[in-house]
């Protein structure tokens, strides 16, 4: 009835100023869009959507503006959301959509597939009266099929292969809640190195950093190494919460200004009696794709002086957004603020309103520039100089975090054989078939992961037979550039096999061992350079 009232009311004015055209009148900007929006629906030629010309509108408005505001649809909306919450009501596995079959990488420990008796190696095939194989179908929408309300049943028919053979099992699995870890893995690099890998800021990274955090500490950490890398970011106020367990209480984490939105100063404080590491080296891997909550947290660290940040200039992305719900699921996230620094630092890289094309090109305009690869590419402004707050060591704004200890970008191992192979899904189709004849005997052989680490190589034998299943994927041999890309071929291939075999942190691990990012920071940590550059001196 409200909308039916409004269209009249909005037909009554169109009315009323067509009566008066010759008259200049000026109308209130949202009376014009009611108006404009009503006069399409009553009068225009043909049928139109009007919720859809609405949302076109709405998207278009914000388009024009900074190039974060945004409007999403119920659906966009929850699969934003989703990952963020820190949990969601489905089977609790972790999958692969490989050649057209979801292939089952792990189950969540103590979730509802694990109980039922889902294994690593499965193949779903089926989902309740839905065939997925074959299907060519996109991962949100198995996820649609497999997630649902806490406590409803779902049949999952997979194929297992065992003794050579393949025997079909249907399952039903009760769904319940399962977690979406932050923290991808967390482990002692050597007697007093901890590494520990952030994917996002979401409702439970604080307790994740924390268990973390604690866990290291009874296995001897004495310094650490905090991976941002690729962290696009997420929940501002767990990024304000972890700071408040490497700074001490008391000190500015972040600070937020705006137009309409007076500062607002976070100030750090330790979820327990005092910090859990506020002491000991530390070292942060970041590169362009860190971006939002963790360049407040690099930010953070770098301006106080409380570790070193190892990689490449951060993506820049320092706008708060506030959500703007609508009853039916949809909402507006407009920005209205920035990010700045303890430093004062405005997060925010340069942009102009409403070119969004230019805007998304910046990271390709890094790498054409080369300031990817080459540390004197990267131009900074004196203007935009400040001082750390604690040693005063020159630090530059501009746009995202600049790291104390450049790291290029190593395309040295990439070529166009290794980028064709890859997108065909080879790679990852031949560690799920190594690892189905396998799995038995490489638990045998390496019983905890870093056994694996230590024995297990990918040989020569293992790259033929790669390569001819690439052939017969279309790929053709280029011994030349298969040579070039052997080391990256190793790498991806045992990282792969491990994640199967063992879990999401074995992949990092094998990783870590060839990316020159972690090798730079481990390098620097352990390093008398280490106390040249922050020699940690408590006021």
């Amino acid at each position: 009835m409200k909308k039916i009232f409004l269209l009249i009311a909005a037909v009554g004015m169109i009315s009323a100023f067509a009566a008066k055209k010759n008259n200049n009148q000026t109308l209130p900007p949202n009376q014009k869009l009611r108006i404009a929006e009503a006069a399409v629906a009553q009068y225009y030629v043909d049928t139109v959507n009007e919720d859809k010309l609405v949302e076109t509108a709405i998207r278009s408005m914000l388009e024009s503006l900074d190039p974060h505001s945004a409007y999403s649809n119920p659906e966009e909306t929850r699969e934003l959301n989703e990952p963020l919450e820190g949990n969601f009501s489905g089977i609790g596995i972790t999958f692969n959509m490989n050649r057209d079959t979801l292939y089952v990488i792990s189950t969540v420990a103590g979730g509802p597939s694990e109980r039922v008796g889902l294994q690593a190696g499965d193949r779903i095939v089926k989902v309740n009266d839905t065939v997925i194989a074959g299907k060519k179908l996109r991962n949100t929408d198995i996820m649609k099929r497999l997630r649902g309300p806490k406590g409803t049943k779902v049949d999952v028919s997979v194929l297992r292969r065992v003794a050579g053979k393949s025997d079909s099992i249907l399952f039903t699995i009760t769904r319940a809640d399962i977690p979406i870890n932050s923290v991808d893995a967390a482990y002692m690099v050597d007697q007093k190195t901890g590494y520990i890998r952030l994917s996002r800021f979401s409702a439970d990274t604080r307790q994740e950093i924390e268990n973390a955090l604690k866990d290291l500490k009874k296995k001897g950490m004495k310094q650490l190494i905090l991976d941002l890398v690729d962290n696009g970011g997420g929940y501002m106020q767990p990024a304000v919460e972890i700071l408040g367990e490497f700074i001490e209480p008391g000190k500015l984490a972040v600070y937020t200004e705006g137009r309409n939105s007076p500062r607002y100063d976070h100030m750090t404080s330790p979820h327990g009696v005092k910090p859990l590491f506020s002491e000991g080296r530390m070292v942060v891997m970041v590169n362009q794709y860190t971006a939002s909550s963790s360049e407040i947290t690099t930010g953070a660290i770098q301006d106080w002086d409380r570790g070193l940040v190892v990689g490449r200039r951060t993506y820049g992305k320092g706008l708060v957004q506030r959500p703007f719900p609508f009853p039916d699921g949809s909402m507006i996230r407009l920005t209205i603020a920035h990010y700045y620094t303890p430093s004062g630092r405005d997060i925010q890289k340069p942009y102009e309103k409403g070119d969004q094309k230019g805007y998304a090109m910046d990271i390709l305009e890094r790498f054409n520039h080369g300031e990817l690869m080459h540390a004197d590419s990267i131009k900074y402004v004196d203007s935009l100089k400040v001082n750390t707050l604690r040693l005063h060591r020159p630090i530059y704004g501009g746009g995202g975090i600049s790291p104390d200890r450049f790291v290029p970008l190593d395309t040295t191992d990439f070529t166009k054989y290794y980028r064709d192979v890859n997108a065909k899904g080879t790679i990852n189709q031949f560690a799920i078939n190594y690892v189905d004849d396998h799995r038995k005997e490489l638990r045998k052989k390496y019983k905890t992961d870093d056994d694996f680490l230590k024995g297990f190589n990918i040989d020569d034998s293992m790259l033929a037979d790669l390569f001819a299943m690439a052939e017969k994927d279309g790929v053709k041999l280029n011994e030349k550039e298969a040579k070039q890309s052997e080391p990256l071929f190793k790498m991806v291939l045992k990282g792969l096999i491990g994640r199967d075999v063992y879990d999401q942190p074995t992949y990092f691990k094998v990783y870590n061992q060839y990316d020159p990012i972690f090798k730079e920071a481990y390098r620097l940590i352990n390093s008398e350079e280490y106390d040249k550059l922050l020699e940690m001196r408590h006021e």
